[in-house]
Formats: C-alpha cells, structure tokens, sequence
C-alpha cells in the first residue's frame, strides 16, 4: 500500500484493500461497456458499489448540518460571480440538491440534471426548482436556455468517450455567452479516488482525472470559445490565465514523475491546480 496519507479516512488497511478492489473491478466494467450499455450502468455500479462495501465513507460519514452549509456557502461565494436575479441555473450532477436549492434563493429558475431522483425525493423543493433526468451524458433542456451552467467534481467520473459528448450537450444548453463552471481534480495532484492508496493513476471511478491542458482542449473542442481558471482553495479563488496553468504543468510533466508529482503536491503547486475552469459560449 502506498504510504501516501489517507486523509481523514479512518479504516483499516484491509477495508480499504476491499473497496480498492471492489471499485476497480465495477470501474473497469463500465470502462469495458459499450457506449449504450453506460446509459444504465453509470447508476448500477454505484448502487452495486455502496451495497457491496457498507463502509463506504459516503455511506458511513455523515457531514453534519454545520459543515454542510459551509461547503454551500464556500460554493456561493463562488458562484455570485456568474448568477444574478435574472439568471438560469444548471446544475448536472447535483447530488442532494442542497446548492441548487440555495441558489434558487437568487435565481430566476434553477434546473438540476440527475441520473436518479432518489436523493431528492423526499425534500420540499422550492417552486423555481426543477430535478430532470438524465442518462449521465444527456442534458435534456432545451437548447440556448441556460446562462450559468454548473459542476463539481462530475467530469472525472465520466467515461473519457462520454466527456466530450456531455460537453457539447451543456454548450448546446447555454445561451451565446453562456457559462459553464466545471470543477474536477487535477490529474497531477491525483489519484482522487481510493485508487490513491495503492496506484500512480486513478484506476477506481475516476474513469478519466484531466489536466487543465487536457480539459482546456476538451472545451474548446466542445464549442466553447474562451476559457477562464480561478485557482485557490475554500471560497477564494483568484483568476489565472489559462497559459499559466498549461505552463506549469508542461514543465512539471517533462520532469522525472516522481519530482513532478512531488512538487505538484506542495502548497504552492496544489493551491495553484485547484481550479475552476469556465467556458464562455
């Protein structure tokens, strides 16, 4: 097992052997699947995943309601940079809907794109809210209807053959000048995933941990015709040119990859690759 630190994880080493390899053996099946086979097994594998390893730590770490506003409010300040009275929202991937409904306090109609309801089911859901779903690719709004588009930690669970698809339904979904904020690990700081203990690459769900030169040529494949990075960490974010980033890791992948990842990892480097990349219709 790699010494690296396991964060505030606080399992034995033979559960989280387990998860290892429960994740790896789920995750290279949907790297195996085909194009059609993904539509369901993006929500089957997971289910399989939590039913399978019971000590999962989103099924055992239970945020309080304290540190969940945090990481709402952390987002918000964020966001207000991009969402006005008049705006409409898109968020894909949403989770338990918890910032969509928050910025359902601001907007004028806030959409969430889920590959399931269960989560939100239950909740009281605010009346300019909208939960539509999804097959973890599709983004079924209407086209030039959205002005801020939004994900976090999303991209890197995609199928790499899905990214792309997925990018141009959310270009398609936004109105000219639109917005799309999309926050994903960076591949040089990574693994992300419990892979991170044992592999040099992300080998459970993160199907695919992306550069910022990597997702950089990803947008603009997509449609998107200028990009913006904001780099910092817990609610501050700085804007950084694009170049900057690309640079930085150019020089880090030319050297030896243990130097590379070392230096990526320090303060500096990891506050820097903390990015929030935004394409601009």
């Amino acid at each position: 097992m790699s010494t690296r630190t396991m964060d505030d994880d606080c399992r034995t080493p033979e559960q989280l052997r387990e998860h290892y390899e429960i994740e790896k053996e789920l995750a290279n099946r949907l790297r195996r699947a085909s194009r059609q086979e993904r539509r369901s097994l993006y929500s089957s594998l997971y289910d399989e995943l939590f039913r399978r390893v019971p000590h999962h730590p989103q099924l055992t770490r239970k945020a309080s309601p304290q540190a969940a506003q945090r990481n709402i409010r952390a987002q918000m300040s964020f966001l207000r940079r991009f969402v006005g009275s008049d705006a409409r929202f898109l968020e894909v991937g949403p989770g338990d809907c918890g910032l969509s409904f928050e910025v359902a306090k601001i907007a004028r109609q806030v959409f969430a794109v889920d590959v399931s309801d269960e989560i939100t089911r239950a909740a009281a859901t605010p009346a300019n809210f909208a939960l539509i779903l999804s097959d973890g690719c599709s983004v079924p709004v209407p086209r030039d209807s959205i002005d801020v588009a939004y994900s976090n930690q999303l991209m890197e669970h995609l199928h790499p053959d899905d990214a792309l698809e997925q990018l141009g339904n959310i270009h398609a979904a936004l109105v000219r000048n639109g917005a799309y904020i999309c926050i994903t690990p960076n591949a040089l700081t990574g693994p992300h995933d419990v892979s991170k203990h044992f592999d040099a690459q992300a080998t459970g769900f993160h199907l695919k941990e992306f550069t910022v030169s990597e997702l950089s040529a990803l947008f603009r494949q997509a449609g998107f015709s200028r990009l913006r990075a904001y780099s910092g960490a817990r609610g501050f974010y700085v804007r950084c040119p694009v170049r900057l980033l690309t640079w930085c890791e150019t020089l880090l992948a030319a050297l030896p990859a243990a130097v590379g990842r070392t230096i990526a990892h320090s303060a500096p480097f990891r506050l820097l690759f903390n990015v929030r990349l935004v394409g601009i219709k």
